[in-house]
């Protein structure tokens, strides 16, 4: 077993049985991902022999657990993970590997091909939009609210009042 830190808190995500699907499709989508283990029911469960019972993988430091749970609980857009992006180039990069199979949303949200929802954000966003200015903050604002997925030049011209 792989060095599995314990964190206070951890997302645990419940899947259909797409649970290692899942853990190297996150984990490809993302530098420095990893899985750390993974246990499999037995024979305890019927049905789920060599299903995942529990699975843990680690992308940027953050460790998540992930579970083969049945069908019994889906996602849904109450809960979402951020992903913040330095660049253009990485929100691009992120948000088209999540659209193979996804639904994009709106102001950068969308859901992946599990349902999990991810919203991926430019790290700019938070400088434009904290602005002192009210107008500035508010253009930028308004620029988002047309997006899908968010474009950081565009933001900027709204911010600047191009």
């Amino acid at each position: 077993m792989k060095n599995i830190t314990k964190q206070k808190i951890t997302p645990f995500l419940w899947f259909d049985n797409q649970a290692e699907e899942a853990m190297n499709f996150y984990i490809s989508v993302f530098k420095n991902g990893e899985v750390k283990s993974i246990k499999r029911y037995g024979n305890e469960m019927p049905g789920m022999k060599g299903k995942v019972l529990t699975g843990i993988f680690e992308i940027f430091g953050q460790q998540f657990m992930a579970i083969d749970g049945g069908p019994v609980f889906k996602f849904t857009e109450a809960i979402s993970l951020m992903v913040t992006c330095e660049t253009q180039e990485e929100v691009d990069d992120v948000w088209e590997k999540f659209m193979k199979d996804g639904k994009e949303g709106q102001c950068g949200w969308l859901k992946d091909k599990y349902g999990l929802s991810w919203q991926i954000v430019p790290s700019a966003l938070g400088r434009l939009m904290s602005d002192p200015d009210p107008e500035k903050s508010k253009r930028v604002m308004m620029a988002i609210m047309k997006m899908k997925k968010i474009d950081t030049n565009l933001l900027q011209k709204a911010y600047d009042n191009k």
